[in-house]
């Protein structure tokens, strides 16, 4: 999961649980997810990377950074 990225679904902020579509064995699973931070906020379509991982299904994000 760690170092996965995704897209997001669900509004992800604070006091938001929100939800994050990622590539799991071959298929697409959703997730809920939290802002690595705390505090920011990912709108739907944004491209996020996972960073932590609590079973079963939870994860914790931050912005995608695609390297130039």
């Amino acid at each position: 999961m760690i170092g996965s990225r995704g897209r997001v679904t669900g509004t992800i902020g604070p006091g938001l649980i929100g939800e994050v579509l990622l590539s799991v064995r071959g298929g697409t699973e959703a997730f809920y997810a939290y802002p690595a931070d705390g505090e920011e906020r990912f709108e739907n379509g944004t491209q996020v990377l996972v960073v932590d991982f609590e079973a079963p299904r939870t994860v914790y994000v931050q912005r995608w950074q695609p390297l130039v």
